[in-house]
C-alpha cells in the first residue's frame, strides 16, 4: 500500500476506484466496502484509492468535540493496508479545506486530482461547504465530468453506522465479546511501558504501566480484562486493569498489564494489547490481602477461559 499525507501527494498514471470515509475501526461493515473496492480494479486497469481525514472533521468543527476514536492513525492505516488496498491519502483536515464547494471539491480533487473512474459511497454522503451536496449531486457531477458513481445500499450503510455505534456502546460498557464481533478482530490498545508505582511487585502481581500517548483514544470501561499481546514475535496472555485502584487510593486512570509467566524488563517498549474478555468491574477492597486474593481468582478465571478452544 502507498500512504500519501496530502490530497497533492498522489499521482498515479491509471485512473482510479476511490471511497472516502472517516474508516473509523476499520471493522466489518467497512470492510464491505473496501471488498467491493478492490473488485472494481478489474485486475488493475484501475487502482485502488481511499481518502481520509485528519484529525477528524468533528474535532475541527465542533469546539467542544470530545469524540474519541477507536483507532489512532497510525493504527487505522496498518488496518486499512490489511485490506489490500492500493492508496491510501490521509488528508489534514481544517476549515479551509471544510470550505471548498461540492463543485470544487469535485472538480479539483477527485477528476484533476484523483484522476477517477468511479466512485463508491453511500446514499446518504453529503459533501461540500456545509454539506449541502447529496448523492444525486455527485451521480450529476459524474455524468458532467465523466466518472461513475455506485451508491451503497441504505441496508449496508446502516450496518456500518450501527456497527461503528455499537462498537463505541459496548466498550464502554464492557461488552468486549460484542465489541469485537464487529469489529472483526479484537480490540486493541498500543502504548509505551513506563515506570509506576510497582506495587505489583509486591503482591506478587508485578505490571507492566502502558502510556497511550494519543488523548483521542477510546479506552474501554474501567476494570479487569484478560489480555493478549506479542514481545519479540512471542504470544504472552495476561490481565489489565483500568481505573483508578481504588484500593491503594490511587488519584488518576492507568492502565496496567500483568503477563503471566513473564518477568523480562519491557520499559520502553511499546505494546499492543489485545482485549479478549472483560472479567469484572474495578473495586476497592478492604486490605491489599482482599486484594490479592481477588487477583488469583481473576488468574483462574483467565486461564479458564484461555484453555478453552
Amino acid at each position: 500500500m502507498k500512504l500519501f499525507e496530502s490530497i497533492n501527494e498522489f499521482h498515479s498514471n491509471k485512473k482510479t476506484i476511490l471511497t472516502l470515509g472517516t474508516f473509523d475501526g476499520v471493522h466489518i461493515g467497512h470492510k464491505k466496502i473496501l471488498e467491493r473496492l478492490n473488485q472494481n480494479t478489474e485486475n488493475g486497469k484501475y487502482e485502488s484509492l481511499v481518502l481520509t481525514f485528519f484529525p477528524h472533521p468533528r474535532m475541527v468543527l465542533q469546539e467542544k468535540s470530545e469524540i474519541k476514536l477507536l483507532n489512532t492513525i497510525q493504527e487505522k492505516s496498518k488496518l486499512l493496508e490489511a485490506t489490500g488496498i492500493e492508496n491510501l491519502v490521509i488528508h489534514p483536515f481544517n476549515e479551509s479545506f471544510s470550505r471548498l464547494t461540492a463543485e470544487e471539491f469535485v472538480h479539483n480533487i477527485l477528476v484533476d486530482q484523483f484522476h477517477i473512474h468511479k466512485i463508491i459511497i453511500g446514499h446518504d454522503h453529503r459533501f461540500g461547504r456545509n454539506r449541502t451536496a447529496n448523492i444525486d449531486n455527485l451521480i450529476a457531477f459524474g455524468a458532467e465530468y465523466g466518472f461513475e458513481v455506485e451508491q451503497i445500499s441504505a441496508q449496508e450503510i446502516q450496518d456500518v453506522s450501527v456497527s461503528s455505534t455499537k462498537i463505541r456502546k459496548a466498550l464502554q460498557e464492557g461488552n468486549m465479546a460484542l465489541a469485537n464481533q464487529y469489529l472483526g478482530y479484537a480490540f486493541f490498545l498500543k502504548g509505551e511501558v513506563v515506570k509506576g508505582k510497582q506495587l505489583g511487585r509486591t503482591i506478587g502481581f508485578p505490571t507492566a504501566n502502558i502510556h497511550i500517548e494519543e488523548e483521542y483514544k477510546l479506552i474501554p470501561k474501567n476494570g479487569v480484562y484478560i489480555i493478549k499481546t506479542f514481545i519479540e514475535q512471542i504470544e504472552v496472555f495476561g490481565m489489565m486493569n483500568i481505573g483508578f485502584n481504588p484500593t491503594v487510593d490511587g488519584q488518576k486512570q492507568t492502565i496496567e498489564v500483568n503477563l503471566f509467566d513473564f518477568d523480562a524488563n519491557i520499559y520502553g517498549q511499546k505494546l499492543e494489547i489485545s482485549l479478549l474478555k472483560y472479567l469484572r468491574e474495578e473495586q476497592k477492597f478492604g486490605s491489599v490481602d482482599l486484594l490479592k486474593e481477588q487477583l488469583n481468582l481473576d488468574k483462574k478465571t483467565a486461564l479458564d477461559f484461555l484453555s478453552k478452544p
